[in-house]
């Protein structure tokens, strides 16, 4: 491994040394976390993710309080003082960037399909996701276009609309688009509206119907003997879950036979983890689930809101059936407002909340260095996680976190401010990569952000082929 990988030994130099800045405050506020704690953080390193908005802030901030969330589950878990935290820009910006660096035997994955791109309208611009064969003929079927369209023609039909009419549309056929809008024109759509003024994490108690779980002095790593249920997809709830893995937890990712997936991606969040299908709609499948429910002490959701509820897995449905339960719930348009029950990704929050158009020049539109709504969010679930089971240990009870990547554009456009981006020049995303063997092949990955004195310097197991692990936990040590 690379001279890169977190290390405390001084082996790195590093051109800057910060206190905690703003962003970690605020984002550790938002997690109602002890203040004081924040003395044990420090910003180092050069890194880079260039930008108008204060993406490198929203990065260190929501990976430093990972951190720190996860020094502290070590220390109530574990015993002793809660480690210190050091945050390298280098490792952060090259993590916030892992889902493109990533390689299996040198080959880059596809990112964006073509279909998945801004288009020009009527009236301005629209943005499309259409990545998944489903998703795609959802978007071709709501333009009138036959299946083997390409970019000129589906810009045709684009061309002649208005972007609104476009984005409702194709939202009526299942598909995804997104008129792009500034931001005062965003503050101003009723979802906008809606989304004025709410925290950026939400952590609250659902039940006090279970009691403290016990400390212990053996655990570890700050998740050990902990199972988690990964209901997530692309790509802030894999992160989570990803982070959770590494902090010694066994999760175990649960997806549906029906819905494709992309090994690209998997390459990317699945380290650590176990990827298994299953079909909460088949009798047979649905027992083997709520026997795993039955053992879970963390169960993520990433489908849009409601999707889920017809097999009880609602928060409050999973709060009755399992006391003591940490249940983290994300979304890209949040649990409220009229696109509450709509589906997102990240580079359609940016072309809704006014990214876009930030980022942007003459007209055209712009995007962020990175997908920073979604590795930042997944960081900030992550986080939420963490301090639910640091407080659980305080007070028992079944504990809610929620993170919406709109939340998060809020935050990124509204509430950060600039902290130091580096020196461009001095970053060199090579020294936070690595190399292992993986049933795929040479995987190439980005080594961990996340990380505290004593704690992991990477991931147990590497991602395997998606879905073909077998629906069941790892055995519980002797």
């Amino acid at each position: 491994m690379r001279c890169g990988t977190r290390c405390h030994s001084g082996c790195m130099t590093h051109s800057s040394l910060d206190l905690p800045s703003r962003g970690t405050a605020q984002a550790w506020a938002a997690l109602d976390g002890d203040p004081a704690l924040l003395d044990r953080v420090v910003h180092e390193g050069d890194g880079s993710l260039p930008s108008r908005l204060p993406v490198m802030e929203l990065a260190r901030a929501t990976v430093a309080v990972c951190s720190l969330a996860a020094a502290e589950l070590s220390a109530r878990r574990g015993g002793g003082p809660v480690p210190s935290v050091a945050v390298d820009d280098g490792a952060v910006s090259t993590a916030f960037l892992s889902d493109r660096l990533v390689r299996v035997d040198g080959t880059a994955p596809t990112t964006f399909a073509p279909l998945s791109r801004f288009w020009r309208a009527a009236d301005g611009w629209v943005r499309t996701h259409a990545n998944y064969p489903h998703h795609r003929a959802r978007l071709l079927d709501a333009l009138a276009l036959p299946e083997d369209t390409g970019v000129e023609e589906a810009a045709d039909a684009i061309g002649g609309r208005r972007a609104v009419d476009v984005e409702e549309s194709v939202y009526a056929a299942g598909g995804l688009a997104v008129a792009m809008r500034s931001g005062d024109e965003w503050a101003k759509h009723p979802q906008g509206v809606a989304a004025a003024g709410r925290r950026l994490l939400r952590v609250e108690r659902l039940g006090d119907d279970c009691p403290a779980p016990a400390a212990n002095g053996r655990a570890a790593l700050p998740c050990s003997g902990l199972r988690v249920l990964d209901l997530t997809r692309v790509l802030a709830g894999p992160v989570a879950t990803r982070t959770l893995a590494l902090l010694g937890a066994d999760v175990l990712r649960i997806d549906s036979p029906h819905l494709p997936e992309s090994q690209d991606a998997h390459n990317d969040t699945g380290s650590g983890k176990r990827s298994a299908r299953l079909d909460l709609s088949a009798a047979s499948d649905r027992a083997t689930f709520e026997e795993l429910l039955t053992l879970a002490d963390v169960v993520v959701t990433g489908y849009r809101p409601g999707a889920l509820d017809r097999f009880g897995l609602s928060p409050q449905a999973l709060a009755e059936r399992r006391p003591g339960l940490v249940v983290a719930r994300l979304s890209a348009w949040g649990t409220y407002g009229p696109w509450a029950g709509r589906r997102g990704f990240d580079s359609l929050v940016q072309a809704a909340t006014g990214i876009a158009v930030t980022e942007g020049d003459a007209g055209h539109p712009g995007t962020l260095p990175a997908q920073a709504l979604d590795h930042g969010t997944g960081y900030l679930l992550a986080a939420g996680v963490l301090r639910a089971l640091t407080e659980q240990h305080g007070a028992g009870g079944t504990r809610l976190v929620e993170a919406a990547l709109t939340q998060t554009a809020a935050w990124l456009t509204g509430g950060l401010v600039k902290g130091p981006e580096g020196d461009p020049a001095a970053y060199d995303a090579e020294r936070w990569l690595t190399e292992r063997d993986s049933p795929m092949g040479r995987l190439r990955h980005a080594v961990p952000a996340v990380g505290y004195d004593g704690g992991p310097a990477g991931w147990a197991r590497p991602p395997g082929f998606w879905g073909t692990d077998a629906p069941r936990w790892q055995a519980a040590p002797a």
